[in-house]
């Protein structure tokens, strides 16, 4: 049988080498742990290979649902009424300007300034957001490199509505125990927001918080009689350059927008208000920026900043995906011989870009700016003694709002019947996906067989599984036990251990424990050896959630790439496998159940996990941002539902009751089995035997 499992052994899927004639049956030196290559917001992106508008509108959602997913925005959060107050008006040449301020959430006050045509008539008229960058002075800045106040004041004298707003920390944004600062300490009120490593297990963050607020100004913006709902767009620089592109692209409200120096391949973005758990994972701010498309976009770039290769790089690359739609008119890239700045020259290139697109103006270059002054900061503060409204919440008391939204929620989408199951699924398999940072379904797995040697009455062969030709391989075990090949539906066991709990095959390559008790029954057995990355930095140091997978995320996607290699082996002159039964001990009962959707069955250790405390989730092999958002465990083996569910050693703290009911309502109560008690090697055999029945 050895020549012929050498020879035969085929995954479907795969790339396969099969083994070379005459390998010793000598054991195989365990292979060194592959370091994780690291990304940070400097590492160089590219641009991936698009050949079709269907492509790129499929990752255009992908990327929307991982930025909304990532900003704990996934589901949508209730749109509370805004409360919003319009006052303290004055009027001058071409425009008026008055304070503002309204609640994104309740209690929590954002504040800002518009600015209006005079002399234009009634309108309705476009409307321009325009959030600040990282200026020490806020929305209140007026300096040669960047006014926010002059471009406003220019929109609004060239007939459009112009509303600038804080963002977190400065001028009129903050907590109540914040209280007022001087206005060099703004930057660091700002990155004072959701600073609990606990915080980032819903998703909740600075970036997250500003994200809502841009959708809220826009709300604002939409409810105001005099403004043109078809006519929005959205412009900033820097931080605010961030904030712009971000709106785009989950807000289809816009119908134009001009991020100003901050679309770029290398610099990412350095403050907490740009760097979401997830977020960069697997997109760049070049694919962000032009998810949109194709509505009109602007580009300004500098020579003095990250955005010097504009018009050879990001630009030409954002470009591609228009000239997908036919409209490559509707992008222009600019660049201009500054240093990091919104200058009037660059200020100029936008006036021309909007007056185009949401004015039709006959002659859009001539919407030059002219001279203006801003007010002085008290006119244009909302809160210039620092005292907010009685109804302001705490920081601590609007986080734990947000934490008791997400359970809502949660609870929400308990499934109590089909339709509740139909917009489970709807919901949690993007934020399941997302979550995760998980490429499923895989479009191409490879996987190289290294050598077939004997190991008593079974055979065995050492796998090389990997997601590309240059991903870092994941090192099993496949074990076939006699007569494999003539069964008409065989079943693969996978498993998988946190290296601890579950015995490994010895020096001579004998299976042992769970492995051997499987096989004596006649079920084959694919063992994860190695998986593809060893142990990660500190995933909370510089921004590393948002551009590298946690340990956890690695292991689930090794997992999920395994199940499909497991369900594509052949036998000799056998089928393919029926079923592949993910089994999982110690942290990997926990990955396997996260990976539950995509086996046919699991059975899972749940290592008598307390779920209810944060500091339990904050460990190494099981931290992962927004995790609880996703029902914690439960989600992802919700998502398993109807297929058979094992879940073992739960414990008195571990919570099932909404797996439970999604079973129930998927008419598979029959299906699912939860154990408080460790069950013992024979009684698992026994349930995977018989899990296909």
């Amino acid at each position: 049988m050895r020549s012929s499992f050498a020879s035969a052994l085929v995954l479907c899927v795969f790339m396969l080498q099969p083994a070379q004639p005459g390998l010793a049956a000598e054991p195989v030196a365990a292979p060194k742990e592959q370091k994780p290559a690291v990304n940070d917001l400097n590492t160089p992106r590219q641009f991936p290979s698009i050949t079709s508008r269907e492509q790129w509108e499929a990752r255009a959602a992908e990327i929307r649902h991982n930025i909304l997913v990532s900003c704990g925005l996934w589901p949508m959060p209730e749109k509370t009424p805004l409360q919003a107050r319009v006052f303290g008006r004055i009027d001058r040449e071409g425009y008026s300007v008055e304070k503002v301020c309204f609640q994104p959430l309740p209690g929590f006050y954002l504040g800002g300034n518009l600015y209006r045509p005079l002399g234009r008539g009634k309108g309705p008229f476009p409307a321009i957001l325009n959030p600040h960058g990282h200026w020490k002075e806020g929305r209140l800045v007026d300096g040669k490199d960047g006014s926010v106040a002059a471009r406003c004041i220019s929109f609004a004298r060239q007939g459009m509505i112009a509303f600038s707003y804080d963002m977190v920390g400065y001028n009129d944004t903050f907590f109540p125990e914040q209280g007022n600062v001087p206005t060099a300490q703004f930057p660091n009120r700002h990155r004072n927001f959701a600073t609990n490593r606990a915080d980032l297990l819903w998703n909740i963050t600075l970036m997250g918080l500003q994200t809502w607020n841009s959708i809220r100004a826009l709300d604002f913006l939409e409810s105001l009689p005099d403004v043109d709902r078809k006519r929005l767009a959205c412009t900033g620089a820097s931080g605010g350059g961030t904030q712009t592109f971000m709106l785009g692209a989950v807000d289809d409200r816009l119908a134009a927008q001009a991020p100003v120096v901050m679309v770029s391949h290398s610099m990412q973005g350095g403050c907490l208000c740009e760097n979401a758990p997830g977020l960069r994972v697997d997109y760049s701010n070049m694919e962000i920026a032009a998810a949109p498309a194709p509505r009109p976009q602007i580009l300004v770039a500098a020579t003095g900043d990250w955005t010097r290769m504009t018009l050879t790089v990001e630009g030409p690359a954002i470009e591609q995906v228009y000239r997908l739609f036919n409209a490559a008119d509707r992008l222009r890239y600019v660049r201009f011989d500054f240093n990091h700045n919104y200058n009037q020259t660059s200020r100029e290139a936008v006036y021309d870009w909007f007056g185009r697109w949401l004015l039709k103006h006959r002659d859009p270059a001539s919407l030059t700016e002219g001279p203006s002054a801003k007010e002085p900061d008290t006119d244009l503060r909302v809160f210039p003694d620092g005292r907010l409204p009685e109804n302001a919440k705490t920081q601590a008391q609007i986080i734990e709002a947000l934490k008791l939204q997400h359970q809502a929620q949660w609870e929400s989408l308990v499934v109590r019947d089909e339709a509740g199951w139909e917009r489970f699924k709807q919901v949690m398999r993007p934020a399941w996906r997302r979550t995760l940072q998980l490429d499923w379904p895989a479009s191409t797995v490879r996987s190289r067989t290294e050598k077939v040697r004997p190991s008593g009455e079974f055979s065995v062969a050492t796998l090389k599984i990997s997601r590309s030709e240059d991903s870092p391989p994941i090192l099993c075990s496949y074990w076939s036990p006699p007569g494999n090949g003539g069964k008409p539906a065989p079943k693969v066991a996978v498993l998988c251990s946190d290296t601890s709990a579950t015995p490994v095959p010895d020096a001579e390559l004998k299976p042992v424990g769970l492995a051997l008790s499987l096989l004596q029954r006649g079920l084959a057995v694919l063992t994860v050896d190695r998986f593809s990355t060893g142990d990660p930095p500190d995933p909370f140091a510089n921004y590393y959630s948002t551009y590298n997978r946690t340990k956890l995320q690695e292991r689930v996607r090794d997992l999920l790439t395994v199940c499909v290699a497991g369900g594509s082996v052949t036998e000799p002159n056998g089928p393919r496998f029926s079923q592949v039964i993910l089994m999982g001990t110690g942290s990997a009962g926990l990955w396997a159940l996260l990976a539950a959707p995509g086996a046919s069955a699991v059975i899972a250790d749940c290592n008598q996990l307390d779920v209810a405390r944060d500091e339990t989730l904050l460990a190494p092999d099981l931290f992962c941002p927004g995790l609880r958002n996703i029902g914690t465990f439960e989600g992802s083996a919700m998502l398993a539902a109807p297929r058979p569910l094992l879940l073992h050693n739960t414990g008195t703290a571990f919570p099932t009751a909404a797996l439970r009911s999604a079973y129930r309502a998927t008419s598979a109560s029959d299906k699912v089995r939860i154990v408080a008690a460790r069950l013992p090697d024979d009684e698992l055999v026994r349930w995977a035997l018989g899990s296909g029945q």
